[in-house]
């Protein structure tokens, strides 16, 4: 049985996921260095239930234990969910008990735990995905319904009502359309996050290109843009599209939230070193001197769907999205993506771009 268990232990040792050797009465056999690293115990001799103390593990242990009593081979286990809360993170685990076969010499229940939080964190991101989606076009289509049937009955024959239903309907639809094309924008930046573009792109003439396809809005709001360019600025590797999409993302949401504060500034410089980022890069800044934005928001600016002001955005005609798509943009070019603001003193939204 001694060299049964030294070989056992060997074996779990090499395995890299926490393993527990558990015996007919409980108490731990062997246990693995991933094991007494993650419950930061010896473990040896101790009693199991000490350490998977919660129901559904406790359970999926004592059904294991039952099996391995009743003479079950061949049994694939069974599986329970577990939780660590430490100060910083919940961890979710996922617990296997498979009861081994007596005949081997080792009669008890093989325990492996494996850390599946970032499964759990990536379905609950579709979960709330799914819902903000449903919810962002409920509204529109709420609307929509409402007027038709409106428009099918008590303003069948109102010209007056139904221009202005119509005009209503318009922008309902149009909100919807931003919505899909932004939804299918970023769904295709996160497809091709992990391959980095690599066609030299200059981004002075990036930027030249999006304020002047801007200049309509600009004069609408009555701003003033300092631009300060940098012509000889090196080519960088990229996907002249998308920068062109992050660019005009970052100067329309100055131009429609900093307007308040009369101009908005964008420039382009070389940066010989930046903490994270591999040698020179490019940095392009987009300051506005508007409202701000409250500290609280910035580190979840960039969520999908997060809006510090839900309302104001829809009425701007925001879907929640653009600095979703800011990101993943950035990611993909291997850059940098950073936003500073102060309540009354307006906003920077910096994009470092290494240029080798």
């Amino acid at each position: 049985m001694t060299a049964d268990l030294t070989h056992c232990g060997a074996l779990l040792d090499a395995m890299p996921d926490p393993a527990l050797l558990v015996g007919q009465d409980r108490r731990i056999l062997l246990a693995n260095p991933a094991a007494r690293e993650l419950f930061s115990a010896p473990l040896t001799g101790a009693s199991a239930l000490s350490y998977l103390r919660q129901p559904e593990p406790a359970a999926a242990l004592d059904r294991a234990l039952a099996s391995l009593a009743e003479g079950a081979r061949g049994h694939p286990g069974f599986e329970a969910r577990m939780f660590q809360t430490s100060p910083t993170r919940e961890t979710v685990l996922r617990l296997t008990a498979v009861p081994l076969v007596p005949e081997q010499g080792l009669p008890g229940v093989l325990v492996t735990l494996r850390d599946i939080s970032h499964v759990e964190e990536a379905e609950q991101q579709r979960r709330d995905f799914v819902a903000n989606v449903s919810h962002e076009m409920r509204s529109p289509l709420t609307v929509l319904a409402g007027f038709i049937e409106t428009l099918k009955g008590p303003a069948r024959n109102d010209p007056a009502a139904t221009a202005q239903f119509l005009d209503i309907m318009e922008r309902e639809a149009q909100r919807m359309s931003r919505l899909v094309s932004d939804l299918l924008s970023l769904s295709r930046v996160e497809a091709e996050e992990k391959v980095r573009p690599r066609t030299p792109v200059s981004l002075s003439e990036v930027l030249r290109a999006t304020l002047a396809a801007l200049r309509p809005q600009i004069d609408d709001a009555g701003l003033v843009v300092d631009f300060r360019d940098l012509p000889e600025a090196p080519t960088i590797p990229g996907d002249r599209d998308q920068l062109v999409q992050v660019f005009h993302n970052l100067i329309e949401n100055a131009l429609k939230y900093g307007a308040s504060g009369g101009r908005i500034e964008v420039s382009l410089d070389r940066v010989d070193s930046l903490p994270g980022l591999p040698g020179p890069v490019l940095k392009v800044l987009v300051r506005d001197h508007g409202d701000g934005i409250d500290a609280i928001h910035l580190p979840r600016l960039t969520e999908r769907f997060y809006r510090v002001d839900g309302h104001r955005s829809r009425a701007m005609g925001g879907t929640g999205l653009g600095l979703a798509i800011v990101k993943h943009i950035i990611n993909r070019h291997r850059g940098k993506f950073t936003i500073r603001s102060t309540r009354g003193e307006g906003s920077t939204f910096a994009v470092a771009l290494p240029i080798a």
